[in-house]
């Protein structure tokens, strides 16, 4: 894993310490080396995280064509056979290679999460490019002589070309709770959104989508299903398995994660390659309206079951208070963080990282077999709205996205931005009423709601130089499941049944038989205490910048609400506390 980053200018030369710097504040993302390259009209900066072929992968890459590259190929062996003159076993040059070879068509030929940038000098162009369900992060912004772009935001403002502010639109995504493809927040910012090619010449820039869901008709009966499934997910896990430094699995007790660790351990023991490490967070866990049951009870069982080598980190809830760590989530998000459940995930990325570079996690595999609890409430389901809007809103969460002024309307950006994701849904016709609803919500949640988890795994997981491997997002498996029925999907009548069915033999029946718990989240009323005696004290002060932002009446109401059973109320003062945060440390100007 590692950062990008580059300017291109086609009126002067782009300046060479310039983009150095803009390299050197992403040394978290690859703190094994950096490189940069440079000619008349382009300057690309990489910072690596050796993975795979130290020698071989060192970068920019090329000689002709150009390639800064962060992420990993996963079929890299099969697509060098098809290249000769590979020189190397890094999956960086087959990228390039594969280039060379085939132009954009590379992009449909690579498996993997990935970001880059090639600048081809035959044709005096850019291409950017990001992986198909956007688990790699790129940013890029417009300049009268071309474009600079980067892994992360920061990269960009180094350049001095733009400077942090949000107008009324990226205050809305903010406070909306909805990742809009391609929006960024910040003005005059722009994300590549998710299976999307971006080519910049001195003419301007265009936007190709290469990939995109596609609805089909599923021909193959429950039995096949189960098999296929199992068969995909086993062959995207023995993948992911690639590495040539020490790698391990989170394991949080769930479903999910737990069916990782025993197809690794499965494949590490026929490979002779011994025993998966598996780590696992514990805050301190009390049951409340969303996590019935600790997770980390379960995740030993699934250790003891399958053979994995398991530790555990346990997080209290003064050290998530502290400021360093708070700084810390804070420059890794380059936007408000999501309060201890960031912070607990650093910390736990920073420990792993003292044992391995590269683990795997179970991100994706709610939102596409259907396993937030909201999938199952028939009020969220036929809600007019993203669901998890309908969820949040009846468990009294909206009180803290109340802005200042009426004028924003985050109701009305939301209705509209939930009609824009209702029409990109792919139809089959004649498809049953509720199936065509259950596509919907699945795709709904491919779109915009997984970008929430995989870029909260990508910055606490990078801030620590720690890559972070999402199997349940190999495009064949997430391909095939979108096109299983729901009836399907709920064979037994629960949430995930056909991952349960896929996964039975793996695990213990305990963890087969859970209910869905989420990622584990502080419920020490002593955490909530210090969070409201913060908000009480910035309610005090009249300079803080988030009360221009957010009503103070609401803000007030919300501090005073007791901790009892919600952590409804825990999340609203975290993020006022974040929010202002936020705009201090990055002298965010608000164009409102």
């Amino acid at each position: 894993m590692c950062g990008v980053c580059g300017w291109v200018d086609f009126d002067r030369p782009p300046d060479r310490e310039t983009v150095r710097a803009m390299t050197a504040t992403m040394a978290h993302r690859g703190p094994d080396e950096h490189g940069l390259w440079a000619d008349r009209h382009a300057a690309l900066g990489h910072r690596r995280l050796v993975v795979i072929d130290r020698e071989g992968g060192r970068q920019p890459m090329g000689d002709g064509p150009v390639l800064v590259y962060s992420g990993e190929v996963y079929n890299h062996r099969e697509l060098r056979a098809e290249l000769p003159g590979c020189r190397t076993r890094s999956d960086t040059e087959v990228v390039l290679r594969g280039y060379l070879a085939w132009g954009e068509g590379v992009l449909d030929r690579l498996n993997g999460m990935y970001a880059f940038a090639i600048w081809d000098p035959r044709t005096r162009e850019l291409l950017l490019a990001r992986d198909r369900l956007g688990i790699k992060p790129l940013y890029y912004h417009r300049t009268p002589g071309g474009v600079v772009f980067g892994s992360e935001p920061k990269a960009i403002f180094a350049s001095g070309l733009v400077r942090p502010a949000v107008d009324r639109d990226g205050l809305r995504e903010l406070l909306s709770m909805v990742r809009t493809p391609g929006e960024a927040v910040y003005r005059d910012l722009r994300e590549v959104p998710p299976g999307h090619l971006v080519r910049v010449r001195r003419g301007g820039l265009s936007l190709r989508r290469y990939w995109a869901l596609e609805a089909r008709e599923h021909r193959d009966g429950p039995r096949t299903t189960v098999a296929t499934v199992r068969d995909l997910l086993r062959d995207a896990v023995e993948r992911q398995l690639d590495a040539d430094v020490p790698l391990c699995a989170l394991l949080g007790g769930g479903l999910d994660s737990g069916a990782i660790v025993a197809l690794a351990q499965d494949a590490a023991a026929r490979n002779g390659a011994g025993r998966i490490r598996s780590f696992c967070v514990d805050t301190g866990w009390r049951p409340d309206e969303m996590r019935r049951t600790p997770d980390a009870p379960y995740a030993r069982e699934v250790a003891r079951h399958t053979g994995a080598d398991h530790a555990e980190l346990r997080v209290d809830a003064r050290e998530l208070t502290s400021p360093a760590l708070r700084s810390a989530i804070l420059r890794a998000r380059d936007l408000p963080p999501l309060g201890d459940m960031d912070g607990s995930l650093y910390l736990l990325a920073r420990e792993i990282r003292r044992h391995a570079t590269v683990a795997l996690s179970g991100e994706g595999a709610d939102e596409l077999f259907g396993g937030y609890a909201w999938f199952h409430d028939p009020a969220c389901v036929d809600a007019a709205t993203f669901p998890w809007l309908a969820m949040t809103r009846a468990l009294g969460r909206q009180a803290v996205y109340e802005p200042r002024s009426r004028d924003l309307d985050v109701p009305g950006y939301q209705a509209q931005r939930y009609g824009e994701a209702l029409a990109a849904v792919p139809r089959l016709p004649g498809e049953d009423p509720r199936e065509r609803r259950m596509r919907e919500l699945c795709h709904l949640h491919l779109t915009r709601f997984l970008p929430h988890p995989l870029d909260r795994k990508d910055r606490m997981g990078m801030a620590a130089g720690l890559e972070i491997r999402v199997p349940f997002l190999d495009h064949r498996l997430v391909e095939y499941v979108f096109n299983v029925p729901w009836r399907l999907k709920t064979r037994d009548g629960r949430e995930k049944s056909l991952l349960r069915a896929a996964a039975g033999d793996l695990l213990p029946a305990s963890v087969l038989a859970r209910a869905k718990s989420p990622y584990p989240a502080v419920s020490d009323p002593a955490y909530h205490a210090r969070l409201r005696d913060e908000v009480n004290a910035l309610l005090a002060d009249r300079s803080s910048p988030v009360l221009e932002i957010l009503s103070r009446p609401g803000v007030r109401a919300l501090a005073a609400m007791p901790p009892t059973g919600a952590q409804v109320v825990r999340l609203g003062l975290e993020r006022v506390l974040h929010l202002d945060a936020w705009l201090r440390a990055y002298r965010v100007r608000l164009d409102l």
